[in-house]
């Protein structure tokens, strides 16, 4: 029994031992597990805070995200926008260009009409090609073809020049006062031989000394006075062919009127052609031509070269009709049009 009770003691303070151990051990793991535990609270709360956080940037780069996509899809409308402006603004350009064109050629062609020449037409146009050249569209390559179809064109047609014709109309009135009538012509110069000196002493002595060279010189002098007066004589008369006896009877005073009237015809005339008026301009050239023909001497070198401006003139004197550019108004139009 005291064997038995020895082993029990034993066993009991074997199993005690064990308990306490046992005890222990339990004290430490829970003092692990509460341990661990509030590492895994503190570290739940920070998971808790950093998910939070995490949320919160989350949020602002979802923000940013829905912005930036907003940004880009307005940056895209406006790239669109942008190019849609560039395109019709491009578009606009040639529209502009075709417009000024247009309106520049319709009113040369108002002033050519006004002017009765062609030169503001060929200016204008020729402008008009070198702004094409300068552009160099493609769109705009048919206008151009057409502007210099027409340019050529208008080139080649035989247009007046007003100017010209009443510049010589001009010249033509200025000579009139001093154009030699039928019944007054001019009257032919002759150098009268100066005299030889009749006085002084040097002269008296020598013809007392040389009788004979005295007389050679009187004799000379005889000769040439007889040759002046004899063409003086033939000056006064004057043969000539006139088919108007009436021309040469014109009294002084009706020549002044003749030729007050031939200058009122000629400025008849010059106003007829800056009026455009070309069959009245004929009409009053035929009259003065006529006039001219008729009045005065045809054989002075000045009434030979007015009858020829006159006839110059009458002969340019024509009514011209300046080439419209269709053509290039036609190309400009298709362009507008967009075809």
């Amino acid at each position: 029994m005291a064997t038995g009770a020895a082993v029990l003691a034993a066993v009991a303070a074997a199993a005690l031992m064990l308990a306490w151990n046992t005890q222990q051990r339990v004290k430490t793991l829970e003092s692990e597990l509460v341990k661990r535990q509030q590492d895994s609270g503190s570290q739940a709360t920070e998971a808790r805070t950093l998910a939070r956080q995490a949320e919160a940037v989350a949020r602002e780069a979802g923000a940013k995200m829905a912005l930036l996509e907003a940004r880009v899809a307005e940056t895209s409308l406006q790239r669109s926008q942008f190019e849609d402006l560039i395109q019709s603004m491009a578009r606009s350009r040639d529209e502009n260009v075709l417009a000024d064109i247009d309106a520049a050629i319709r009113v040369a062609l108002q002033q050519a009409a006004i002017t009765g020449s062609a030169e503001p037409l060929v200016v204008t146009l020729k402008q008009s090609d070198e702004r094409l050249a300068r552009y160099n569209q493609p769109r705009l390559e048919r206008v151009r073809r057409a502007v210099l179809q027409d340019l050529e064109r208008t080139r080649t047609a035989g247009v007046i020049d007003i100017s010209v014709l009443t510049i010589r109309l001009d010249d033509v009135i200025r000579q009139v006062d001093d154009l030699p009538l039928l019944s007054a012509p001019e009257r032919v110069s002759s150098r009268r031989p100066a005299a030889a000196p009749a006085s002084g002493a040097a002269p008296a002595q020598d013809s007392a000394a040389d009788s004979p060279s005295w007389a050679l010189s009187l004799g000379s002098w005889w000769q040439d006075y007889g040759l002046a007066l004899w063409q003086e004589v033939k000056s006064l008369v004057r043969v000539t062919r006139i088919d108007h006896p009436d021309a040469m009877l014109i009294a002084p005073e009706q020549a002044y009127f003749l030729r007050e009237s031939l200058k009122l015809r000629l400025l008849n005339a010059r106003l007829a052609l800056l009026s455009r008026q070309f069959d009245t301009a004929q009409a009053d050239l035929r009259d003065s031509q006529a006039a001219l023909d008729r009045y005065f001497d045809r054989s002075s070198r000045r009434v030979v070269s007015a009858s020829d401006l006159l006839r110059q003139v009458a002969a340019q004197a024509r009514l011209v009709v300046v080439p419209r550019p269709d053509a290039t108004l036609a190309a400009i139009a298709t362009a507008v049009a967009g075809r």
